[in-house]
């Protein structure tokens, strides 16, 4: 899960209705006048949290002649729940690559000046090509989105690809398209 969506979802549930709501719903699914009366709340409040609830994908709803159920989705609920424990934990690199492992890896990807011939479709390589291409991102500063281009535009001209997947693989936060380095406990793999 990315760290924005991550965030997303534990401040949708930093509301202690939106919590006894889920309470509710893991028993059955219920319509909104029943959770209105069972939280002693009124309909249009409990409208605007299952719309917050539904935003991060925990409840969906379905129609039953003329009215509406909602449902809790469990499977999301334990995986979005999981999610900040796998922050750092990084399955695809249980056992170590030496660092000759990896030297061997960056070489093949590299044209003699140090520019990328292209991101590799293997998860593991490019994940690696991304940690090379990354290390000299200074940690605890602030990138507008065209400094992170121009970094990137030296080793590659599909700049936009690049700064995507540092984000999807935790390398980096954007946020308002300003980018920021992770820790490196967050990284799914460190080159150095």
């Amino acid at each position: 899960m990315q760290l924005d969506k991550l965030v997303n979802y534990h401040k949708a549930l930093g509301d202690p209705t939106r919590i006894r709501i889920i309470v509710l719903l893991q028993q059955k699914p219920l319509h909104g006048q029943a959770i209105a009366h069972k939280l002693g709340l009124k309909p249009a409040t409990i409208t605007h949290h299952m719309s917050k609830l539904r935003n991060i994908g925990l409840v969906y709803q379905r129609r039953d002649k003329n009215t509406i159920y909602f449902y809790l989705d469990q499977k999301k609920l334990e995986q979005s729940a999981a999610a900040i424990t796998q922050l750092g934990v990084h399955t695809m690199f249980k056992q170590e690559m030496t660092k000759e492992e990896k030297d061997a890896i960056i070489k093949n990807f590299l044209l003699p000046d140090g520019t990328l011939k292209h991101l590799p479709s293997q998860q593991k390589k490019k994940i690696l090509i991304l940690a090379y291409l990354i290390r000299d991102i200074q940690p605890h500063h602030i990138y507008s989105e065209h400094e992170i281009n121009v970094y990137i535009r030296q080793y590659h001209e599909d700049y936009a690809t690049i700064r995507r997947e540092w984000v999807m693989h935790q390398f980096m936060f954007r946020k308002n398209n300003a980018y920021e380095l992770n820790p490196k406990e967050m990284w799914p793999v460190v080159y150095e």
